[in-house]
């Protein structure tokens, strides 16, 4: 099959500037998809206009750009686009990246670089869920917060064929923090249950084709345009 462009590669980017992080991920079935790992900050004009960080991995550097569209006027969108899974030192890293704000709303879609056994330690996924929530929190005290789920993961060659060994993992880590976010009460964009029923849409076991990215920055979009201040609301 021939590999489809991502929605990121074919949107322009005349009004972010695009800072490189140091970041390796080791696992070769998934790289960053695109252009490389790094924070994109918007170029603000009008300081009365909300501000929104996207953060997320793969996924997220799919479906950026036509977020970024959709909210133009609304909202200034910053993304930061990583390999990291839930540890301390992302979540250090995460109150770095929130110096860059205040935000008004984020939206985290992370969790496809924590399936590996070890990567995460046995039981520590819902408190240091938690603890990179109060980390938002703490930054960020005014910031309303989006989760969304993990996306499905196919077996290799096979679209329409969940992984028997990954795709599990990736549902229980979507359940437990799910968990998470309805003890902090906060909303769950459920881009999983959005494009599992589209495997002919997948390009390889974990990224997309243009169509689903397009639906998951239609979810996004929206789900960030219910959460933006009232004034700014269209």
């Amino acid at each position: 099959m021939t590999n489809t462009p991502s929605v990121s590669a074919l949107a322009p980017e005349s009004s972010m500037v695009s800072k490189p992080i140091d970041a390796i991920e080791r696992d070769a079935r998934v790289p960053s998809d695109g252009k490389a790992w790094r924070i994109d900050q918007a170029i603000i004009t009008d300081p009365t206009r909300p501000r929104v960080l996207l953060v997320g991995d793969s996924i997220l550097n799919g479906y950026v750009h036509p977020v970024i569209g959709k909210l133009k006027g609304k909202a200034y969108v910053d993304a930061w686009v990583n390999p990291y899974c839930q540890s301390e030192n992302y979540n250090k890293k995460l109150a770095d990246v929130l110096e860059k704000g205040p935000y008004d709303v984020i939206h985290i879609n992370t969790g496809l670089h924590g399936f590996q056994p070890g990567r995460i330690p046995e039981g520590q996924f819902e408190p240091l869920t938690k603890k990179f929530v109060e980390v938002i929190r703490t930054k960020c005290p005014k910031a309303k917060i989006i989760w969304a789920s993990s996306t499905p993961v196919s077996v290799k060659g096979h679209n329409d064929q969940l992984d028997p060994v990954i795709n599990p993992v990736v549902v229980e880590q979507n359940r437990m923090a799910a968990q998470v976010m309805i003890g902090m009460n906060i909303p769950v964009n459920d881009l999983y249950t959005l494009v599992v029923v589209h495997s002919e849409l997948k390009r390889d076991p974990f990224h997309w084709q243009a169509g689903a990215y397009h639906l998951m920055a239609q979810a996004c979009a929206d789900a960030v345009t219910k959460q933006l201040p009232s004034t700014h609301q269209p």
